[in-house]
């Protein structure tokens, strides 16, 4: 049985009609981002639990999408709205199993205040907005005033923007410091990292933006920390992630967690997002941080390692593979919100 008792968290982000080239040649069309976000925290939640997608979508791609989340049980459609008819569309082709190039030609309408008054009783917010318009900081400076939800944001959003012609490009996150108050868990790469934290003045401008030296972390995450986030997470691809926040003594200790390895990748698109729902969904029935980054790596690896949404486990078989990768393991149980 889920360890969760009618349990509520949103997902803001697109859900966009994503045409994939993989690093193998095989092509086809799928939807991605907060979808895979939503089919993974609905794996692990429980039938008296919901998830809600906040997002804008085109008109067509509303039946598509509901065909694929409806089923699920505990997905609430509500709040997947068509009244704009704008949602993204994007070209995604991988170079290798990691790498890959972007163009854009469809583009969703925000998430506004406006849009998320209906989820401010939520427990946890999961925002996975992959590129710098869509859930913008005054969205996420509202909900952090009028929830008690703990608010996890993946970086990916605010580290890319669009160039002429779609094209899908790299950004600094210069109005970094603008956001921090309002996110309680940031999630990042090193790519991202790198477009997050920037030499001082003086430094070498031919380095601004190029994927950050890990030796360079714990400053970015102590920058971060200090200015009201919780907890720093950056994925590093084959060795897992780097997890920073305060420890009882109030300092700033990194945490290793490995990764947990597939024997067959079959298509990286979403892994991502699908960490995210992971780590929210550790934090938030343990209240662990650690534990976040253990269903953070589970979730990434089932996505990876399958072509659609039924590669993601239940809760039950997901701690099973935690266990089979960590050991087992003692966290503390979170209280009910």
């Amino acid at each position: 049985m889920s360890p969760t008792t009618g349990r509520r968290v949103a997902v803001l982000g697109p859900i966009p009609r994503d045409h994939v080239t993989t690093h193998r040649g095989e092509v086809f069309d799928k939807y991605g981002c907060a979808l895979y976000t939503t089919a993974a925290l609905a794996a692990l939640l429980g039938p008296d639990d919901v998830v809600i997608p906040v997002a804008h979508v085109r008109e067509q791609d509303r039946g598509p999408i509901e065909d694929l989340l409806g089923h699920l049980g505990n997905v609430d459609l509500s709040l997947v709205r068509t009244r704009t008819d704008r949602g993204d569309v994007i070209d995604l082709t991988y170079v290798d199993q990691n790498a890959r190039n972007e163009r854009q030609s469809g583009f969703m309408h925000p998430i506004v205040p406006n849009d998320v008054g209906e989820i401010e009783d939520v427990d946890a917010i999961v925002c996975v907005p992959i590129t710098d318009y869509e859930v913008p900081a005054t969205t996420l400076a509202y909900l952090k005033a009028r929830t008690n939800a703990t608010i996890l944001v993946d970086a990916h959003g605010p580290c890319v923007s669009l160039a002429p012609g779609g094209v899908r490009t790299p950004r600094l996150w210069i109005d970094r410091d603008a956001w921090l108050p309002s996110i309680d868990i940031l999630k990042m790469n090193l790519e991202e990292a790198g477009r997050t934290w920037f030499p001082p003045p003086g430094g070498d401008p031919d380095e601004i933006g190029l994927p950050l030296d890990r030796a360079q972390l714990p400053d970015l995450a102590a920058h971060c920390i200090d200015r009201g986030v919780k907890a720093v997470c950056v994925t590093l691809d084959e060795d897992g992630c780097a997890l920073y926040f305060p420890g009882p003594d109030g300092t700033i200790a990194e945490h290793l967690v490995p990764r947990i390895p597939v024997d067959d990748v079959v298509d990286t698109t979403g892994c991502g997002d699908s960490f995210a729902a992971g780590m929210a969904f550790g934090h938030l029935m343990f209240g662990d941080f650690v534990a976040a980054a253990h269903y953070g790596n589970a979730m990434g690896a089932q996505r990876a390692g399958g072509a659609d949404l039924t590669s993601y486990l239940s809760f039950e078989r997901t701690a099973k593979q935690i266990e089979a990768a960590y050991g087992e393991q003692d966290y503390t149980r979170a209280e009910p919100a």
